[in-house]
């Protein structure tokens, strides 16, 4: 087991690291606006696909428990839906960009933060097994720096050109499905 943390002397650390950490933070809560942001719009997506209301669409979206489930059933209902093979090929490169976005959310939303004697966040280290090779790790352990401050910057910048994308498409998706 690691030792107990000093928590008085992180937290008096944590103030005077706090631009920092703001930063991180502050690129976290815009990842996740952007994302929430783009899933709802898988709502209207199913609502086309269905051909039901928008109040019925949500009940679906919301009864499927993940992210991967809700993308699964659009894709298993554009498959079915969509005679349109260009609008289906959009719809599969809308819900990979998306998924993309995802596994950078993911990680950061289900991360553990090394925290440094300073204060600083310096590494994430993702809670998730592993298995390569036949061996397992607990997860990867990645610095936060500036690599990664800008990895993130171009996630969120991805995610809201996608969702611009998405409304552009919820129209012919809609006049595909009438």
């Amino acid at each position: 087991m690691p030792p107990r943390p000093d928590f008085d002397a992180l937290e008096a650390a944590a103030r005077r690291s706090s631009e920092q950490r703001l930063t991180l933070l502050a690129q976290i809560g815009d990842l996740n606006f952007a994302w929430s942001n783009n899933e709802s719009m898988f709502i209207y997506v199913l609502m086309l696909l269905l051909d039901t209301s928008e109040p019925a669409a949500a009940i679906v979206f919301s009864t499927l428990n993940t992210t991967r489930a809700r993308l699964d059933l659009v894709q298993r209902l554009a498959k079915i839906s969509l005679s349109d093979k260009a609008l289906r090929d959009e719809l599969t490169e809308i819900v990979k960009d998306f998924s993309d976005g995802t596994k950078l959310r993911n990680d950061l939303n289900h991360a553990s933060f090394v925290i440094s004697e300073s204060g600083e966040i310096t590494h994430t280290q993702n809670m998730k097994l592993e298995e390569s090779r036949g061996n397992l790790r607990f997860g990867v352990r990645r610095p936060v720096d500036k690599a990664r401050l800008d990895e993130i910057a171009t996630a969120i910048g991805n995610l809201y050109t996608l969702n611009r994308r998405i409304w552009d498409f919820i129209p012919r998706l809609e006049r595909a499905t009438d």
